[in-house]
């Protein structure tokens, strides 16, 4: 699938043309950490066209093992104190390079991770692991197009007026339920618009904004792309949108359930495959091809091994509620958003949405996940269910997402597909971060239990 370079792309040699008429001089040379957040540095222009572009630069590796507060979190086998937590080496993917429109004078540039003294990739780092199953998806000479959409909410709080309100009473842009509200829209307009210009000038096309299903909850999509590539698109938007709602002092968040009484923040996951010859490999001669089948088999048979590269946190599965537009239960349907897999589009535009991931989800890890199942399946020519009609919400016989992120993470760890399709290596990275990420809640007084406990307990 070839399409034009979307505006706001550079080459090389256009980034020093920027340079020397002065319109760039700050590089945002990045990667995504186990969270899906873009760490990194600024980099002189100069000093970038000089020395990065051609030989990359380094960072600690104790990068892919702290947790969101930056704690130097033990157990890791990957990089710890006995080694030193020394570097890993970042090598610049020139295709990556864009102009940044909501930053003065900047742009940014994705990097990939090698180990420093063998030059191997970092198997540990979430773009590796996409660019695995990619290459496994190559050698049976197929691509795979994907396409996010993420559900957020919007505060007239800043983030600094949020934190210091301990993210209580906060004030979402509207008070009544916006799904498709055009006037509510106006009044976010101001954000929305921002955001959508300035992605669409800076290499990430969109598609279109509305109003979601929550009092300040709206939607932005972006244009479909393959998928590395639309993962670097889906996690630049959101650090672009939190820092265009810096800039406003207002703030955004994509929490998966940022308030228990509202509907939570979803990605819906867009996917199909092509082959050698730009054809859609999910068209069959009926309707869908054997590769429709068999990928969705896999990709439903291991959801729940791979729940955990969706919804990574224990706050995620409070998004799966009764009649909350979130699956609960895994089945495929057509046009049925009842149900975790829902089949849209015809010819070309056929693909599956997968309705199962939170729109806190690191879109690198959720992609490879499922392609590893998808792989899976097509390896093992693994059939889906019956397509499932009515509503999944009643069905009680059919398989549930799992409860938790505990519940989720045992099935991740007892995967022989993931250790198959990653490496043991890889998979007990992420169970210990997963199992770290729950230690941490587990371990917090929340203002849940102070009003329940604090007089009357």
């Amino acid at each position: 699938m070839t399409t034009p370079a979307p505006a706001g792309m550079l080459t090389l040699a256009q980034l020093r043309e920027q340079v020397a008429s002065g319109h760039i001089d700050t590089i945002l040379a990045v990667f995504p950490d186990l969270y899906g957040r873009l760490i990194g540095k600024r980099i002189n222009a100069e000093f970038f066209l000089e020395q990065t572009a051609p030989h990359g630069m380094h960072a600690c590796d104790y990068l892919l093992t702290v947790d969101m507060e930056m704690d130097v979190v033990e157990g890791y086998n990957f990089a710890n104190w006995e080694k030193g937590y020394g570097d890993f080496h970042c090598i610049p993917d020139m295709n990556t390079l864009r102009r940044l429109t909501w930053l003065d004078r900047s742009a940014l540039i994705f990097c990939d991770l090698a180990h420093e003294a063998t030059h191997q990739s970092v198997d540990q780092a979430p773009r590796s692991m996409l660019k695995t199953q990619l290459r496994r998806l190559a050698d049976l000479g197929m691509s795979a197009v994907g396409g996010s959409e993420l559900e957020y909410y919007l505060f007239k709080d800043s983030y600094e007026r949020a934190h210091a309100k301990h993210y209580e009473d906060l004030e979402p842009f509207g008070w009544y339920i916006e799904d498709y509200h055009i006037l509510q829209g106006t009044r976010e307009e101001g954000i929305n618009g921002a955001v959508r210009r300035h992605m669409h000038a800076s290499g990430i096309p969109v598609e279109f904004s509305k109003g979601e299903w929550g009092p300040g909850q709206h939607e932005l999509n972006l244009r479909c792309a393959e998928v590395l590539e639309m993962a670097d698109r889906h996690a630049l938007y959101k650090h672009g949108f939190k820092e265009i709602a810096l800039s406003q002092g207002l703030s955004v968040s994509f929490m998966a359930k940022w308030h228990a009484d509202l509907a939570g923040s979803s990605m819906h996951l867009h996917l199909s495959l092509w082959d050698g010859e730009g054809r859609n490999a999910f068209v069959g001669e009926a309707e869908h091809s054997d590769t429709f089948r068999h990928f969705l088999g896999g990709w439903m048979a291991h959801a729940r091994a791979i729940a955990p590269f969706y919804a990574p946190y224990p706050n995620s599965y409070k998004r799966y509620a009764y009649q909350s537009w979130a699956p609960t239960r895994i089945a495929w349907s057509y046009d049925n958003r009842t149900a975790g897999f829902r089949i849209v589009g015809r010819g070309p535009s056929l693909r599956i949405e997968c309705r199962l991931p939170g729109a806190d989800a690191n879109p690198y890890l959720a992609y490879a996940a499922t392609l590893a199942a998808g792989l899976d399946g097509l390896a093992n020519q693994i059939d889906p269910p019956v397509p499932f009609s009515g509503d999944v919400y009643q069905a009680a016989e059919l398989p549930r997402v799992p409860a938790n992120l505990r519940e989720a993470t045992d099935e991740l760890e007892g995967s022989t597909m993931l250790r198959r399709a990653f490496g043991d290596e890889v998979i007990d990275h992420y169970v210990h971060f997963f199992r770290t990420e729950q230690r941490k809640f587990d371990e917090a007084v929340t203002t849940w239990e102070r009003a329940r406990y604090f007089e009357r307990g």
